[in-house]
């Protein structure tokens, strides 16, 4: 067996400087070395790592399309893949590359850390060593291997911005793969989706400024999908469908997603023909809207929103 890990940036790799924490070579690298001589991992892997590394709020789209690249072509000669990531936008490259990696037959095992390898006391060894492990043995799909805990990446959000166990999903119990008769590796265009989390008295006049030039739009709705009912946040979502700009309605709540329709105070939601997210998080919503994006429009836009994948939509 032989694992390929690549290695991103992010805290695990990262080392005092100056202005705080930023990520350096050969710290994963050289801790690696040391657990393989201490006998905690026990499996032969390949390094690849990304030039330069990068803190994961600097990660962009192409990031993206880089790492499932590195995947995609050393898809047949690896038997599994860890990915080293940083833990702030982590959420958001499981997801894509959950939806990218149509035909996955292999682990794909996404960790980091809280405290850097750096830092003595960190978290970072165990993790690597259990994203090791589970690399060799969990099913195919994108993981998030954490404090612990093997979680489905197209479910797993971050849930704490300091504790270890940073990590948490709301179902566990599904395949984070899409399935095809083939692998292959869809790419992502960048897209300007603009996130929209409604809030009390929000105004009607600042979100037409916000969606000026989206290419689709991401509704936090309150509860299992209400909206303002005034007329003039009506006439902001009439505007949207006017402009065919799709508008993806998920929660804010962290479990139970979209019920569209329980009150009448979503009603807006369906007179504008927004897109039932259903209980797909604001991660793997992001990450289907933008591959959606890249490959669909219109009627094909919406089927492909709305169909359930890789775990995605489970109610």
């Amino acid at each position: 067996m032989r694992l390929c890990v690549i290695h991103t940036g992010g805290t695990i790799g990262s080392t005092m400087t100056p202005t705080g924490f930023a990520p350096k070579p050969g710290l994963v690298e050289e801790t690696l070395t040391r657990l393989v001589e201490a006998g905690e991992v026990q499996v032969a892997y390949d390094m690849v790592l990304a030039d330069p590394l990068i803190d994961s709020s600097q990660a962009q789209v192409a990031d993206w399309n880089w790492i499932a690249g590195e995947i995609a072509a050393r898809h047949d000669s690896h038997d599994g893949f860890v990915v080293i990531h940083g833990t702030d936008s982590m959420c958001y490259a499981a997801a894509a590359l959950a939806l990218a990696l149509e035909g996955l037959a292999k682990p794909v095992v996404v960790t980091g850390s809280m405290v850097p390898l750096s830092v003595a006391g960190n978290d970072g060894a165990r993790n690597l060593v259990e994203a090791m492990a589970a690399a060799c043995s969990a099913a195919p799909g994108v993981w998030v291997q954490f404090a612990g805990q093997l979680l489905p990446g197209t479910r797993v959000q971050k849930v704490h911005s300091v504790a270890r166990d940073a990590f948490d999903a709301d179902r566990r119990d599904v395949v984070p793969a899409v399935v095809a008769d083939v692998f292959r590796q869809q790419i992502f265009a960048s897209q300007s989706i603009a996130v929209i989390t409604l809030t009390p008295g929000i105004q009607a006049a600042m979100l037409r400024d916000m969606c000026a030039r989206a290419d689709g739009v991401i509704l936090r709705c309150f509860g299992s999908g209400n909206v303002p009912g005034d007329a003039a946040f009506r006439a902001f979502l009439q505007d949207l469908a006017a402009r065919d700009l799709p508008v993806l309605a998920i929660s804010q709540c962290a479990a139970g997603g979209m019920v569209m329709g329980t009150y009448s105070a979503g009603a807006a939601l369906a007179e504008a023909r927004a897109i039932d997210g259903k209980d797909m998080t604001l991660e793997a919503a992001y990450a289907k809207l933008m591959l959606g994006l890249t490959r669909y429009e219109g009627a094909a836009l919406r089927q492909y929103l709305e169909t359930p994948q890789c775990g995605g939509i489970t109610n």
